[in-house]
């Protein structure tokens, strides 16, 4: 008996270790190795590479691969048909050798990576920072940190509900949820006491 849902379509490879209230949908393959958190949804055609570590509360999106190096921390969002990464160079002709580890790729706690965005391994997206859709990330972002564009480039500050925040001096109101912010000494937001 497993305390996870798991689409009859879905293969779940033995050695995988999914979390309570986890749902995997139609289509979905999960490796060997792969360690998925509580209360995760994976949607439909979501591909698991082995030795990927997914943590609590996460959303992934229809037809979307997590490949080895890949670390979702908790409650992070992954849009639908958005692309990660692993290799730097790939090569038909020149594959990496298995004894040569794959880039890591970290995407923090309570991130949002948009639909359609591309995220270029060896990078780190910081907690509650938001990827806009079709965006390409190619260097590592800031937490709360808003980006969008190819390349993804820094447009603003989000709250961690998702809302842009607008810094009036050194401080700011989230418009959606109320939640204060202030700037620390190196400009960057942090929750303020309420």
């Amino acid at each position: 008996m497993t305390d996870f849902f798991a689409h009859p379509s879905a293969i779940i490879e033995p050695g995988a270790r999914l979390g309570a209230d986890t749902k995997v949908w139609h289509f979905c393959h999960v490796s060997a190795g792969v360690e998925i958190g509580r209360g995760c949804s994976l949607g439909q055609n979501v591909y698991v590479a082995p030795g990927v570590k997914i943590g609590d509360g996460v959303r992934i999106q229809n037809n979307v691969s997590i490949y080895t190096g890949v670390v979702l921390e908790d409650y992070v969002f992954c849009g639908p048909s958005m692309v990660f990464t692993n290799v730097k160079r790939p090569r038909a002709a020149f594959p990496l050798e298995s004894s040569v580890p794959y880039a890591t790729t970290r995407i923090r706690y309570g991130a949002t990576i948009g639909a359609n965005a591309t995220v270029i391994c060896g990078v780190t997206v910081g907690q509650w920072a938001f990827v806009a859709a079709g965006a390409v990330v190619s260097r590592d972002v800031a937490d709360y940190a808003e980006s969008t564009g190819v390349p993804a480039r820094q447009t603003g500050w989000v709250c961690q509900c998702g809302e842009r925040l607008r810094f009036e001096s050194s401080a700011a109101v989230c418009g959606g949820c109320q939640r204060p912010y202030a700037l620390d000494g190196e400009g960057r937001p942090e929750p303020s006491p309420r």
